[in-house]
């Protein structure tokens, strides 16, 4: 028929425009940083060089400002966190384990350690001191060996992220340590530092500066807690209400810190994933800023997101703060992510796919007109069969 005959002969130009439309309104939208919105909102800090951060309260979820949340970069041990999360609750704080070489085998070269000894029996609170303190990966490779072995206890530990709705994780080695393929986010380490914050021994043990370290030979030994802006040293000052958490290094992941501070009855928390100025103890400081920050913007500005969790777990209903032994309430339900949530490339947003469904009827209706008009043309053209 002659409708079939022209439509034939223009398929190519109407796929053209369909896939023209298709491509123009499916590019994501790229926006790095994230702007605070609100009357009397202050001015983010200059000067954050971290590739990744986000700035959260505690209680309600809600994430006040963020700068490529969703990247996927090296945790280094910041992943610990959600080891603790995973593991912490299956074991006894004053239950006791015999060290063998097999526990401690595969341990990665230049790994930090807090000087587990084969033979040697440990109660579980002090493996964990040794993983918070020291973010030992001897203590990390003893647990991970009780709770079932290396490879079980990462898969468990994958699904406790996708149980924790943290979608950017993927676990190949539970302590941190540089593995192909090993990633996580500033939005998970937000998430897994939420529900840490929320078992009162993670929140101890995080918040803790010193302790004694059994040893063989001696009675302990004195561990000091890695994480700077907890201790105040280094040239670090200890920030004013700090509650922990935890900070990594690996050469591949650069500096990252995940750190909860208390102030007028809020807890905030702020991941801070490699920073770019070189400048020394760069991860505290801005998220010492961050921080400062977020304290003046609380009631001040409309939040740019949620940390949405799949699924909420019995010891996740409250959250210490690790130093005054209150607790708060987490949100019942997530909020749903704003139009001014993250938008890093690759990821797209509710406002995106209205755009790429906007984009295909206006393709398809620019098809269709063109379409019909050729037809109209066509019929009018001599030789045509009716």
């Amino acid at each position: 028929m002659a409708i079939d005959r022209l439509l034939s002969r223009n398929a190519g130009v109407l796929a053209a425009i369909a896939a023209t439309g298709l491509t123009l309104t499916s590019i994501p939208a790229t926006a790095h940083a994230e702007e605070a919105v609100g009357a009397g909102a202050p001015a983010l800090p200059g000067g954050v060089s971290a590739r990744s951060w986000a700035v959260t309260d505690v209680r309600t979820g809600d994430v006040l400002a963020a700068r490529n949340a969703h990247q996927r970069l090296a945790p280094a041990s910041t992943l610990k966190t959600l080891f603790a999360v995973t593991v912490l609750p299956k074991f006894r704080a004053g239950a006791v384990h015999k060290v063998t070489a097999k526990d401690l085998a595969g341990i990665g070269p230049g790994s930090s350690l807090v000087g587990i000894q084969e033979g040697r029996s440990y109660q579980v609170a002090d493996l964990w001191r040794g993983v918070f303190l020291r973010s030992g990966n001897d203590a990390v490779r003893v647990l991970a060996s009780m709770n079932g072995g290396w490879t079980a206890t990462a898969k468990e530990m994958q699904t406790k992220a996708r149980q924790l709705g943290a979608r950017d994780t993927t676990v190949r080695s539970p302590d941190g340590y540089d593995s192909p393929g090993q990633v996580s986010s500033a939005h998970d380490l937000s998430v897994f530092g939420r529900a840490g914050l929320a078992n009162a021994d993670f929140a101890r043990y995080c918040a803790t500066t010193t302790a004694r370290f059994p040893s063989k030979g001696s009675p302990s030994f004195e561990i000091q807690n890695t994480n700077r802006i907890l201790t105040g040293s280094n040239g670090t000052r200890r920030y004013p209400g700090i509650v922990g958490v935890k900070n990594g290094y690996t050469s591949n992941a650069g500096n990252t810190l995940v750190a909860a501070a208390r102030r007028g009855g809020r807890t905030l928390l702020v991941t801070v994933m490699n920073p770019q100025s070189g400048a020394s103890n760069a991860v505290y400081n801005e998220a010492g800023s961050l921080l400062d920050w977020g304290f003046k913007a609380v009631g001040k500005v409309r939040p740019v997101g949620s940390l949405q969790a799949a699924a909420a777990t019995p010891d996740e209903s409250r959250v210490t703060d690790g130093t005054r032994g209150g607790a708060e309430r987490h949100a019942a339900t997530a909020r749903p992510v704003t139009a001014q949530v993250s938008r890093e490339a690759g990821r797209r947003t509710d406002t995106t796919m209205w755009a790429v469904a906007g984009g295909f009827a206006f393709a398809l209706a620019v098809g269709a007109v063109f379409g019909w008009r050729m037809y109209v043309r066509g019929r009018r053209a001599p030789g045509d069969d009716a």
